[in-house]
């Protein structure tokens, strides 16, 4: 673009941002999360510049542009929870359970039975909170499989805590917490290299 176009397109993204304000409103119906909406949408455009076609309708790729963002947000938003004060406080205290311990011992050892691409899989998506798409790169694999593989292994894991399938315990289980968190270590490292 040259430094007129830039000027003109300028112009014109000021002003449409009403009628972006308006039509984000109409998405949201949250005035606070529409206006945030709108200055993402304008920020990518102004970032998209160059994406722009000029002498075609502006408020129709305006519009394009904060669509778009509003229902990636959406799908975003579905997996994630409102945070609420007293439901996190009660979460995060530590129970005074004995058996907590020798829960979650059981589940170190039925990890322990699992196939390793199915452990490696679970622990990196499960307890590292990694996406698919970040698993699959580390694997090496297909997301299709990272797929099938978290989903193999939960049913896998499931079925030896809950249908008697669990091993007894070995010697080196003093605390099952730390070895879960150095197997998503050694594993997740896998990604740096």
């Amino acid at each position: 673009m040259t430094t007129s176009q830039i000027k003109r397109f300028e112009t014109e993204l000021l002003e449409a941002s009403a009628f972006l304000r308006a039509f984000a409103r109409t998405l949201c119906h949250d005035s606070d999360q529409a206006e945030d909406l709108a200055q993402e949408a304008l920020l990518k455009a102004w970032q998209c510049r160059d994406q722009f076609q000029p002498g075609t309708n502006l408020r129709a790729w305006l519009a394009t542009i904060l669509r778009n963002r509003f229902y990636s947000l959406g799908r975003r938003r579905k997996w994630q929870a409102d945070y609420d004060q007293e439901i996190i406080e009660r979460t995060l205290v530590a129970p005074d359970d004995p058996d907590a311990i020798v829960e979650l011992e059981d589940v170190r050892r039925a990890l322990a039975m699992l196939p390793d691409f199915q452990r490696e899989a679970l622990i990196l998506v499960g307890a590292g909170g990694m996406s698919y798409e970040e698993v699959s790169q580390i694997a090496g694999c297909p997301l299709g499989t990272v797929k099938s593989r978290v989903r193999r292994a939960r049913d896998e894991l499931q079925a030896i805590l809950f249908c008697g399938r669990l091993t007894t315990p070995s010697d080196g289980a003093a605390e099952p917490l730390k070895a879960i968190v150095a197997d998503f270590d050694r594993l997740s490292s896998a990604q740096a290299a």
